[in-house]
């Protein structure tokens, strides 16, 4: 009888295949609001990185001042959805994890360095450059700007262009 009853379960396991559960992604305005989080520490240290690189007056060499502060009171204000994102890709026991005090330093110290840590020093001026040109828009637009490039960057990869960009869980912009 157990015999037949494995038998059973097996060809009703071929008979109906398992659904495959789709991954979840994050929609532009969650993905923004991770960045938004991330986004002063990693103006701070890409001013460290390129220091030498760059005149003393340079923006992105500032580690305090009016930039940083415009986008530390937005990425205060972001926390909330940001942690919302992270809990939509996560285990939901990581929900409680969330709303510890460590869990915005973790985040950003482990995003920082992925990103920061790619940069080369010949493209430091370029980098001054588009932080001179973003900084007089609200920080939730340069999020925006740059969550739109990673879209573009995927979608290009779907359709066989770069393999270097990156394999974000990102939905597919509209």
């Amino acid at each position: 009888m157990k015999r037949v009853t494995a038998l059973l379960a097996a060809a009703a396991l071929l008979a109906s295949p398992a659904v495959a559960q789709p991954r979840p992604c994050l929609t532009a305005l969650e993905a923004e609001s991770l960045a938004l989080v991330a986004l002063p520490e990693i103006i701070t240290q890409t001013g460290q990185v390129c220091a030498a690189r760059l005149p003393a007056a340079s923006l992105i060499r500032r580690r305090q001042g009016p930039l940083v502060a415009k986008y530390q009171a937005a990425a205060d204000a972001a926390w909330p959805a940001a942690q919302g994102a992270i809990a939509k890709l996560s285990n939901p026991a990581a929900t409680l994890l969330l709303q510890s005090d460590y869990a915005r330093p973790v985040l950003t110290s482990l995003i920082t360095p992925l990103i920061v840590g790619r940069i080369a020093l010949a493209d430091c001026g370029t980098i001054d450059r588009l932080v001179t040109l973003l900084e007089p828009l609200p920080p939730r637009n340069t999020a925006g700007v740059i969550v739109t490039v990673l879209q573009y960057l995927k979608a290009d990869r779907a359709r066989g262009g770069r393999s270097d960009a990156p394999d974000l869980p990102l939905c597919p912009a509209p």
